[in-house]
């Protein structure tokens, strides 16, 4: 359970940086946030925010934006590089047992939470459960289906949904990655209301 350590290498590598903003988040955020992109307002958490990519756009938005990250590399280079908010960007797990406070109204997941086991990722879930005000919203993207042909592949990591030590293609060197149908999706968000749920085929 935890921050996988491999990301760290892949930042201190310098891959999987991504510095434009996802367009399903985009999408996402101006189909459901209408009333907080209107006042500009809004207390926004993002899991995993990575190389920053969606940050521009969020605080564009005039949204407070907060993120929790367990590289401690690439969380010195947002520091730098969005200095006006770096105190709000702390490394940290998002998996661990406490919430990550109580006052948030969105919740932003980009293919973070899904690089984890099927425990780590309840315990995720349950921390932002609590962590969101009432009506909160999360909004998570890229959950990779049971369908995928990475299924199929990796080593078995620890539950039926999750498999590692990819050596190749999109999902080597990566860590953990977890696999969802529309079952296991239900059980996992069982507290929320799940409003939207779509399948992208690549």
């Amino acid at each position: 359970m935890g921050f996988s350590e491999e990301w760290e290498k892949r930042y201190l590598a310098s891959t999987h940086l991504s510095i434009w903003p996802w367009s399903d988040i985009v999408s996402l955020v101006n189909r459901h946030c209408k009333e907080m992109i209107k006042d500009r307002t809004g207390k926004v958490l993002e899991l995993g925010c990575g190389a920053g990519a969606n940050i521009p756009f969020l605080c564009s938005l005039g949204f407070s934006y907060y993120a929790i990250e367990g590289s401690s590399t690439i969380v010195k280079n947002l520091h730098k590089k969005f200095p006006d908010i770096s105190e709000n960007i702390d490394v940290g797990d998002f998996t661990s047992a406490k919430p990550f406070g109580s006052d948030f109204d969105l919740i932003i997941d980009r293919a973070s939470v899904t690089h984890n086991d099927s425990l780590a990722i309840e315990n995720a879930l349950q921390n932002a459960y609590k962590s969101l005000k009432i009506g909160g919203l999360f909004i998570g993207v890229d959950w990779f289906s049971t369908k995928h042909s990475g299924y199929r592949n990796g080593v078995p990591g620890g539950d039926q949904y999750t498999r590692t030590n990819y050596l190749d293609g999109q999902f080597a060197e990566t860590g953990n990655v977890h696999f969802s149908d529309e079952k296991h999706l239900s059980e996992l968000f069982q507290n929320f209301n799940i409003e939207f749920l779509e399948k992208k085929n690549y």
